[in-house]
């Protein structure tokens, strides 16, 4: 495409009408999980398409579909969406996949998991674009697991597959630390490590909900550590605003929940922090891939409660594949038969007791520190 040209748009008739646009007939199509991931694809489209004849657009939701609309009017060869606001294009036929060349899935495993699957086929398989034989499609996914596999199976023809590294293996780049804390201990500790370590580099904290992004987020101002958050319920230019003064290294701590935790690519990340572990092995191997990128060096801590039993196992075979140390606390839980009515008390859902999250405007306030 960059090669040849783009080829010619149809001729269409003048829409006519207040707000009426021409329909885009992109030749490349990139879809992605997030807000954030397709405008760090965009941005590097751009400096592949600077001084060609190739227009790169972006659209996604939780901005004005209306300006996004006049943009790719103006015509758009190769188009970054999210499923979502794609299909919103498409019921306003304002989009015709007629031209389509190259078709990319970016973080699919992601996208499956959020639920885009319904989104994805019918962009792929209930539209225009041309089928597996007239187009040239890639997947990009951390993990392979059998919808992956199916999802492949139906998208693309005599497929090559291949696998930088061990599917679902961590860098041997990260150094990885988990600690055993109480649940009510972590900002505390967290505290202590933000504190003691080199500022030069970049932090990323992962925590599980958006009140606690944000909490956790004022608890450390008031410690007086520049920080920010990111999480689904922030406008689009709150979050574009957060990524932007945490790359620029202006506030060096970002607190996010797991939207931020697939795809985005900010150099300079040299810690990463799971305040809360995920419940699934494959989404903690995702957020701490965030550092030791490009051949550099990152550290990675997990704090590791009663609660997370469940993937303890998971931790001591990441460890070992990685070749980290395993504590052996950990390993000893690794043995021990998950026993989910201890997970739900260590939880704070037994009686008696109240749930971190329910409670984490007090707690934060008023935190002990060690």
């Amino acid at each position: 495409m960059f090669k040849e040209g783009p080829q010619p748009q149809p001729k269409q008739k003048n829409p006519g009408g207040f707000r009426s646009y021409p329909k885009a007939y992109p030749e490349a199509l990139i879809l992605a999980p997030t807000r954030e991931l397709t405008l760090q694809i965009y941005e590097e489209a751009k400096k592949f398409a600077y001084r060609s004849y190739v227009r790169p657009c972006v659209v996604y939701g939780g901005a004005d579909i209306s300006l996004q609309l006049r943009q790719v009017s103006r015509g758009c060869n190769l188009l970054v969406a999210t499923p979502g606001r794609l299909v919103d294009f498409l019921e306003r036929k304002r989009i015709s996949f007629a031209n389509i060349r190259y078709l990319v899935l970016d973080e699919a495993d992601r996208m499956l998991d959020m639920g885009f699957e319904p989104q994805i086929r019918r962009i792929v398989e209930e539209e225009d674009m041309p089928d597996v034989m007239g187009r040239q499609t890639l997947m990009f996914s951390a993990t392979f697991p059998e919808k992956i596999q199916n999802l492949a199976q139906d998208f693309l023809k005599e497929y090559v597959f291949l696998s930088v590294g061990r599917v679902g293996a961590t860098s041997e780049n990260i150094t990885q630390k988990i600690l055993q804390v109480e649940e009510p201990d972590k900002p505390s500790t967290l505290l202590d490590i933000l504190k003691a370590e080199d500022t030069k580099g970049l932090t990323l904290i992962f925590v599980e909900t958006k009140r606690k992004a944000d909490s956790l987020c004022d608890y450390l101002l008031s410690e007086h550590l520049p920080a920010t958050s990111i999480h689904g319920d922030r406008t689009q230019q709150e979050r574009e605003l957060a990524l932007e003064q945490f790359r620029s290294g202006q506030t060096p701590i970002l607190v996010a929940t797991a939207v931020a935790a697939r795809g985005l690519d900010i150099p300079n990340v040299t810690h990463v922090v799971s305040f809360d572990l995920p419940s699934d092995i494959d989404d903690y191997v995702h957020r701490i891939g965030r550092t030791g990128r490009a051949g550099n060096t990152g550290v990675a801590t997990a704090f590791f409660t009663r609660s997370n039993q469940n993937i303890a196992k998971g931790l001591v075979d990441l460890l070992a594949d990685a070749k980290q140390e395993v504590p052996s606390w950990l390993d000893a839980i690794a043995q021990l038969p998950v026993d989910d009515s201890f997970a739900d008390n260590a939880r704070g859902r037994g009686r008696g007791r109240r749930r971190f999250d329910d409670d984490i405007g007090p707690r934060i306030s008023g935190f002990n520190k060690k």
